[in-house]
């Protein structure tokens, strides 16, 4: 028989390696592990626009997120895009801006990770709700979060996962705190 290529048992068992290989990365991807790229300032000093960053999406599956958890979320008013935020207060938590300063539960929030005063959008004292988070960006001028009608409190089903690790830059490379 002309044409015809005899595959050996090697190169049946290199086969099956790849085929399980290409499987597992799939499975990680899809259900553990995902890259994302920061793109905007609203999380300086924390992050910069370009980093790049492992999020990992089983957790957020099981349990809900803490305050000063950074999450990756879908943005509410369009779930295509996705946002980067600060978790600041958990559901039954009542937030208060005043004076460019948070207040949780009546208690002014420490935030050694801000850079510089904000100024604070007329967000109105709230409580927020069952399964949901109140997020804030790291750089309050230039963040759409919680504070926006079209952000608002975040209900967990949206959000994606929980940074984890920065890959890139090299130079600030590291577990995310």
């Amino acid at each position: 028989m002309r044409g015809v290529t005899k595959l050996t048992k090697k190169s049946v068992e290199f086969l099956q390696s790849i085929a399980v290989s290409i499987l597992a990365a799939i499975f990680i991807i899809v259900f553990i592990l995902e890259t994302v790229s920061v793109d905007g300032k609203s999380m300086l000093p924390t992050f910069e626009s370009g980093d790049r960053l492992i999020i990992e999406k089983i957790s957020v599956r099981f349990t809900k997120p803490k305050v000063n958890d950074i999450v990756v979320f879908k943005f509410p008013a369009d779930t295509r895009e996705k946002y980067i935020k600060r978790v600041v207060a958990v559901a039954g938590d009542r937030v208060k801006i005043e004076n460019n300063r948070v207040f949780i539960n009546g208690i002014e929030k420490e935030e050694p990770y801000l850079n510089e005063a904000y100024i604070n959008e007329g967000f109105q004292e709230a409580i927020v709700p069952e399964n949901s988070i109140f997020v804030l960006g790291d750089n309050r001028n230039y963040s759409k979060d919680s504070r926006a009608k079209d952000v608002g409190f975040v209900n967990i089903k949206l959000i994606v996962g929980k940074a984890l690790f920065r890959v890139y830059p090299i130079k600030r490379i590291g577990r995310i705190r």
